[in-house]
């Protein structure tokens, strides 16, 4: 796969979108309880557990066996973190434990979810279920699944008549740069545990295809899993022009 500058200006475009962040710099962390949502990212993982590490907000593990499991054990493999578990939440736990000396009382596991819709209505349930009352919640997901992650919260939170205010932490904004002619992705603060380039320009263009509120996303106009999205102008033009290469087009899945 060959990416030119003008495509790495136009993913860049849309993964900036992606990777809301409701948090600057190195502000500090306030919220009822943080939700982090499984995933194989890891230096949006170590980055969270080590910023949480200093607080004390409850964190919420939500995550069973899906589509990151496999690539999540093989991250942590890597970096020799070695865990038993099998859900993504309990290896989330176990790193959270182990790494970050996170107290085992701070933690709450919802392991069965199996998707974004169900990470957000499981975690609803357990905290209701728990008599929690969350009214802000920081939400931490692979920065490309960021926003339709906080989108599906936030539905699933009206759906019920509930209310909170969701603060969108993705921890970093990942970027595609050209050095000595090879594409390297910066803004995390490691290298290790990021996707591979197939798979990032793959969940990059098909987010902005879930995100779009027609009969092919997942809005009131489509599978009605969240609400109405706006897509920026520049961002949808962005992603036309990469679907009109069939080469990046058959990445999305």
């Amino acid at each position: 796969m060959i990416l030119n500058p003008q495509n790495l200006d136009y993913l860049n475009t849309i993964s900036h979108w992606l990777a809301v962040n409701d948090i600057s710099g190195e502000q500090d962390l306030h919220g009822d309880v943080a939700i982090l949502a499984g995933h194989a990212v890891l230096p949006g993982i170590l980055g969270a557990f080590s910023r949480l590490a200093a607080t004390t907000i409850p964190v919420l593990l939500s995550g069973g066996v899906g589509h990151s499991t496999g690539l999540l054990k093989t991250a942590l493999n890597e970096m020799q973190i070695t865990s038993a578990a099998s859900s993504e939440a309990q290896l989330l736990a176990d790193v959270a434990v182990e790494r970050f000396g996170i107290h085992p009382e701070r933690l709450i596991v919802e392991d069965q979810s199996r998707n974004c819709g169900e990470n957000a209505a499981f975690s609803r349930r357990i905290l209701q279920a728990r008599e929690i009352e969350a009214r802000r919640i920081i939400i931490i997901q692979d920065p490309l699944m960021q926003r339709r992650t906080v989108e599906t919260f936030e539905h699933e939170w009206q759906r019920q008549g509930r209310q909170a205010d969701f603060i969108s932490w993705p921890v970093f904004i990942p970027q595609l740069t050209l050095q000595d002619g090879q594409i390297v992705m910066s803004g995390a603060a490691s290298q290790q545990g990021l996707w591979t380039l197939e798979r990032y320009v793959s969940m990059a263009l098909g987010e902005v295809r879930r995100l779009r509120d027609d009969h092919n996303g997942y809005g009131p106009l489509g599978l009605g899993f969240i609400g109405h999205v706006d897509v920026p102008h520049a961002v949808e033009q962005a992603w036309q022009r990469l679907m009109a290469d069939p080469e990046l087009a058959a990445l999305v899945r």
